[in-house]
């Protein structure tokens, strides 16, 4: 039985674009809204992005807003092509179409974006575009912007009462009854042990994976929290082996990435001997499509031994430096390098997943009244390769699309209230909520699970930093059966060797844990997944003869390998 129409309880789990996009637009159809984020409100990927926002713009933009050349269509186009042609049409036709209306909505908000001197909004180009498209704030602190105006609008309306904000809170879990979602299990530092909060809708927006390996541009916060506990309670996932690596972050800096734009804008790359090594590699040589850009920075690197190759951008100017890109100039600065004369060393790192928590068009995932956007989603629009600035802009356009679809359902009566759905005697309950236990222990025990690992007694201990190098040598820009197989045998035995989290485990244990989890679910997608296609690269691979590439089938806990059981270790709240 569904309540009456009216205001749900919505909880946001994440505070990046996607995330309070999601918020900001419930609050707006006044349902009762609930953000909850990790650390602070700011700490985002979307805070960390550089490169700008995708989006053809037209009339509704204003004088000279548009670009007579560039189309809808073509950011289809580049999109589909970007995405090694396994992308979802209609979701990406859907992303490209909605673009302008979404870049509305952020200047409605508040955020600035580059303009002309003459007023119209400044469009710079990027790798595997067609047409200069993007969108940029600040230069190369576009993110950052979005960011602010944000987070701005969300505190605002947490002052006014109109939502609250749970800053330092963590997920420790989705709650799961009666099969659909009816709120979380959270850790903050009032509650160091986790209390469950109910929801009648669920919306996971809690960014992708980077701190799977050893280098990446994402930040600390990256642990995907979000997709482990979706894992857990049983929702689909799909395309978990395609994980995007940057091409350019500055060696030594921790992960201070340097944006494709710096590209776009002319800087090439140089090997040790000063040659410009990716004209072999591709037609479009440095703005070829970011993983043939990435590789082939990691063969060359292998060629001598392993240092940095040079990303030269003196050419450009101090001055033209300063002022487009101030934030990665102010990094540079920081390193002790001067890159207005001197080319500065750049490696790969990990910085986009493409795969995720299966949602539709709506951002509805397999669980009733559990939502994925953002990195945490699979909505299909990335394929096997994501195009330069489309992360953003997908944030945006998902986000809001979540929050219609919450208010649609509720108005539709087709999101029953999880207060009303039935107890474990089966009758209704005033707050049914109350009574929410454990996720159910499935499938093997641990112990079975992994049985008769071969070397197991020789298996290094785990650590965090253990698991990164070993996701970076056997999962990263190169894998092959073997070296996957290597990484799968560690993997288990850790896995095996890991104690069931209990109510008082810390934020950093129960992340590693999801970290296991989802280092062993992005392993097994990558064993299945012989051809290689997009971000994922196989040097041992076995195309089907005479067959078309095809997306990989759903991951999920009743369809993974019998090796690999998510639930029976359900967290312990």
């Amino acid at each position: 039985m569904a309540r009456e129409a009216g205001p749900l309880r919505v909880l946001v789990i994440g505070s990046g674009i996607a995330g309070l996009t999601a918020a900001l637009s419930a609050c707006a159809d006044g349902h009762d809204v609930s953000v909850v984020t990790k650390t602070t409100l700011d700490d985002t990927a979307t805070s960390h992005a550089q490169g700008g926002i995708a989006a053809v713009l037209g009339t509704r933009t204003g004088p000279g807003g548009g670009d007579a050349d560039d189309s809808v269509e073509s950011h289809v186009r580049d999109t589909v092509a970007a995405g090694a042609g396994l992308g979802d049409p209609r979701a990406i036709e859907e992303l490209c179409r909605s673009a302008e209306a979404r870049i509305l909505e952020l200047i409605a908000l508040g955020t600035r974006f580059d303009r002309e001197p003459a007023g119209a909004l400044s469009r710079g180009l990027e790798a595997a575009h067609s047409h200069a498209r993007i969108l940029h704030a600040f230069g190369d602190a576009t993110g950052r912007e979005i960011q602010r105006a944000l987070s701005a609008a969300v505190r605002s309306a947490a002052a006014k009462g109109e939502l609250r904000l749970l800053e330092h809170t963590f997920l420790a879990d989705v709650a799961v009854r009666c099969e659909r979602a009816v709120g979380a299990w959270l850790l903050s530092p009032e509650a160091p042990t986790p209390r469950f909060h109910c929801a009648d809708a669920v919306v996971l927006a809690t960014g992708g994976t980077g701190q799977l390996f050893a280098h990446t541009s994402n930040p600390a916060v990256a642990t995907g929290d979000g997709i482990a506990a979706a894992a857990r309670a049983g929702a689909q996932l799909a395309d978990l082996e395609f994980v995007q690596f940057h091409p350019t972050v500055l060696a030594g800096s921790g992960g201070a990435l340097i944006s494709e734009a710096v590209r776009g804008e002319g800087a090439v790359l140089l090997n040790e001997a000063g040659e410009r090594f990716l004209l072999g590699v591709h037609p479009d040589a440095e703005l070829a499509p970011r993983d043939i850009v990435a590789r082939g920075i990691a063969d060359e690197m292998a060629r001598q031994d392993g240092r940095p190759v040079r990303l030269d951008a003196r050419h450009l100017g101090r001055e033209f430096l300063e002022r487009r890109f101030p934030s990665i100039t102010a990094h540079i600065d920081e390193s002790g390098l001067d890159w207005s004369r001197e080319t500065v060393p750049v490696t790969p790192a990990a910085h986009y997943l493409m795969g995720g928590v299966v949602t539709d068009l709506s951002g509805r995932t397999s669980i009733p009244g559990l939502f994925a956007a953002g990195e945490t989603a699979r909505t299909g629009v990335h394929g096997a390769n994501r195009l330069a600035s489309n992360s953003l802009l997908e944030g945006a356009v998902f986000g809001r699309r979540v929050a219609e679809a919450i208010h649609h359902d509720a108005a539709a009566r087709s999101l029953a209230a999880a207060d009303q759905l039935p107890g474990p005697d089966g009758a209704r309950q005033a707050d049914g909520c109350a009574d929410v236990g454990l996720i159910p222990q499935v499938g093997q025990t641990a112990a079975a699970a992994t049985a008769g690992v071969a070397g197991a007694q020789a298996t290094p201990a785990f650590s965090r930093g253990a698991l990164q190098e070993l996701m970076w040598a056997h999962a990263g820009l190169h894998r092959s059966g073997p070296a996957l197989e290597d990484a799968k045998r560690t993997l288990d035995a850790w896995a095996e060797a890991r104690p069931t989290e209990g109510a008082s485990s810390s934020v950093s244990d129960r992340e590693d844990t999801n970290l296991l989890l989802l280092a062993r679910l992005t392993v097994a997608a990558a064993l299945a997944r012989t051809e290689s296609v997009g971000a994922h690269f196989r040097s041992d691979e076995h195309p089907a003869a005479g067959a078309a590439v095809a997306a990989s089938p759903p991951a999920s806990p009743r369809a993974l390998p019998r090796s690999l059981p998510l639930r029976q270790k359900a967290m312990a709240h």
